[in-house]
Formats: C-alpha cells, sequence, structure tokens
C-alpha cells in the first residue's frame, strides 16, 4: 500500500506520493524561498488509514521543495477562413513550476 494524499492547488486537484515530483500553476514564492507547504489537502491515504476531508482536512499539510519555474511547450491558436485573406495565429505558454514532495503530514 503505497502513501499519497490529493491536494488543490489553483482550482486543479493533483495527486502526490512522497519523493514525487509535482508540476502545478506558477507559485508566487517570496525571494529564496526554496520550502513550500500546501495545505489545501483534500484526502489522505497512508496505508490502510483513510482520511477525507470536508472540503478539506484541517491541519494536514504537504511540504515540497521547489526546484524552479518553467515553460510548457507553446500552444498554437490558429483561425483561417478560405478566400477571405484572413488568419489569426495566437500562442500561449503557460508558466508552471516544478515541486518535489518531501512529506506528507496529516494532523
Amino acid at each position: 500500500m503505497s502513501n499519497y494524499a490529493i491536494i488543490e492547488s489553483g482550482s486543479k486537484q493533483y495527486r502526490v506520493e512522497p519523493k514525487g515530483v509535482l508540476q502545478i500553476e506558477k507559485l508566487t514564492l517570496p525571494e529564496g524561498q526554496k520550502q513550500v507547504a500546501l495545505d489545501r489537502v483534500l484526502f489522505i491515504r497512508d496505508g490502510e488509514k483513510i482520511q477525507v476531508g470536508n472540503p478539506i482536512i484541517p491541519g494536514a499539510t504537504v511540504l515540497c521543495d521547489c526546484v524552479g519555474d518553467f515553460k510548457a511547450p507553446k500552444v498554437v491558436s490558429f483561425k483561417f477562413r478560405r478566400r477571405k485573406a484572413s488568419r489569426r495565429i495566437h500562442g500561449h505558454r503557460q508558466h508552471f513550476t516544478r515541486l518535489i514532495v518531501r512529506e506528507i503530514k496529516a494532523s
């Protein structure tokens, strides 16, 4: 049985495990801060013990180390209307923060 938790960050839910790598929407961290505590924990499984939040588990945190920020590959939106010499190209690169999960703490 593996230990894992389900957390919420940026209105998205992620399944995290200790020593796992997590890529979430960019966090605004103070300069030089390398450790992050994510406190919106929705579910924890520790072996046979299960905790479910309503909607979050009070006092539960997931401790992570911040590796750095990066950008996802470019997504291109291309609109084209035939025979009208009309086209529009729009590109977007989403910013992410990469975290390594250190520990899952339950209350």
